[in-house]
């Protein structure tokens, strides 16, 4: 059994992701360890499964760099709940990448 979600990137996020912007993922259910998924866990799953380069940009010790936008469903992600909101069937979740160079 698993739990399919969407990723999204745009704004430059997608740069680390081997520049792919959307994607459907099948988590496994239950997790390994038994909890549910959180996006504080999912987070730990990106990074080790599909971040290509430099975390740095993109993860800020166990949460999401500032200057990332966070929507899940078309809300941000502070309204829900922000790293302890528990994922569920076709949730998208989009990271907007608002850091630009000079």
């Amino acid at each position: 059994m698993s739990l399919e979600v969407t990723l999204e990137f745009s704004g430059g996020a997608e740069l680390l992701f081997d520049k792919i912007k959307s994607r459907v993922v099948a988590l496994p259910v239950p997790r390994p360890d038994g909890a549910k998924w959180t996006i504080r866990a999912f987070l730990v799953w990106i990074r080790d499964n599909l971040l290509k380069e430099r975390p740095e940009l993109f993860l800020q010790g166990d949460t999401i760099r500032p200057g990332i936008l966070v929507l899940v469903n078309d809300q941000d992600w502070e309204l829900i709940g922000e790293l302890d909101y528990e994922l569920e069937a076709k949730d998208t979740i989009l990271f907007i990448s608002t850091l630009h160079g000079g």
